[in-house]
């Protein structure tokens, strides 16, 4: 059972012991969005009496959590407050979002599960993808919040274990510009037009994250502080990196894990100016906070001013381009290259 003491000087150990996916917390969550919802006597015995449904389907469910979360996801529960939930989400691989902390606020209304849970995505103001809302919202047919088809709108056998995994699958994916209703239908397009505005809105999100990312560092949400710190220290060189290679324009947001440090990896994509500005001051805001981090080693790629002048030459629609050809972009860009190539 985690106590609930997270502090990061307590924690800064290279070999502190491993943060659990799942862990039940004695100190109630005083931070948490819904903290006072269901404080009412008349409900609050629907999670206190061992005996009730409502008590049975949440002990399942922190069964189902503590069995089957996935390496990305960890979730902490509240002893005293069996009603509320908070999930760290990192960002996938692939995505505008990786190496991001997203955090969500849960409660469990006190007829649950005959209705579905409620879910505060801790925003920090920044409305980063089309399902997240600056206010918190979060927009998911799953929790009834969206119109979606009836087989995916919540029942009493849904769990959270699946809204957690929709959020990190469905809504922080690869392409999150499509996520808007009225621009899905364009999501396999090939016109330049779609493409770009999919790579824009992309540029938009990854920025919105790395802001995420600073505010999260400089204030962990209770409970989550330690592991906070030690995923920034593990992390920071890489985010630092992605920020250089994207600001070069290496890779198209999202790959640089799908980076092979060889030297096709010269700049090819464009870079917009808005983009490199805003890349720049995050750079700058990164390196403040992680002073002693060094990324060079991470993206030891060999660029000199020939090497430069040559892939240029033949970047639009060469074979041998520099972005990484594996998954959708790569696919659409092997074959309308001049979309994205200087």
């Amino acid at each position: 059972m985690d106590s609930g003491n997270n502090d990061p000087e307590i924690n800064n150990d290279k070999s502190m012991i491993e943060f659990e996916h799942f862990d039940v917390v004695q100190a109630e969550p005083t931070d948490h969005y819904y903290y006072q919802i269901n404080s009412n006597k008349t409900k609050q015995q629907s999670f206190t009496n061992a005996n009730t449904p409502v008590y049975a389907k949440i002990m399942k469910e922190w069964k189902i959590l503590s069995k089957n979360l996935p390496d990305s996801i960890y979730v902490r529960v509240y002893e005293s407050r069996i009603d509320l939930l908070r999930a760290a989400i990192l960002g996938p691989a692939g995505t505008p979002y990786h190496d991001g902390i997203f955090f969500f606020d849960i409660l469990l209304p006190y007829d649950y599960p005959k209705s579905p849970p409620k879910v505060y995505y801790r925003s920090h103001g920044y409305r980063l993808n089309p399902n997240l809302y600056k206010n918190g919202y979060v927009c998911l047919s799953l929790i009834n919040t969206w119109s979606g088809k009836k087989i995916e709108k919540w029942t009493q056998e849904s769990t959270l274990l699946q809204i957690l995994v929709s959020i990190q699958g469905l809504v922080l994916n690869e392409r999150p510009y499509f996520n808007e209703p009225g621009i899905r239908y364009f999501q396999n397009s090939k016109s330049c037009k779609w493409i770009e505005r999919s790579i824009e809105y992309s540029e938009d999100a990854f920025v919105l994250s790395c802001k995420t990312m600073l505010h999260v560092r400089a204030k962990p949400p209770q409970n989550f502080e330690g592991f906070v710190t030690q995923h920034f220290r593990d992390r920071a060189a890489y985010i630092l990196a992605a920020i250089k290679v994207y600001h070069e324009g290496r890779v198209l947001v999202g790959q640089f894990h799908e980076m092979d440090n060889s030297n096709n990896n010269i700049a090819c994509v464009k870079v917009s100016p808005r983009f490199k500005e805003n890349l720049t001051r995050l750079h700058s805001q990164f390196k403040k906070v992680f002073p002693d981090v060094k990324c060079e080693p991470i993206i030891n790629v060999n660029i000199s001013a020939e090497n430069v002048k040559k892939k240029k030459k033949k970047a639009i629609l060469s074979s041998n381009a520099t972005v990484n050809q594996k998954g959708f972009w790569g696919k659409i860009i092997s074959s309308f290259g001049k979309c994205v190539m200087q």
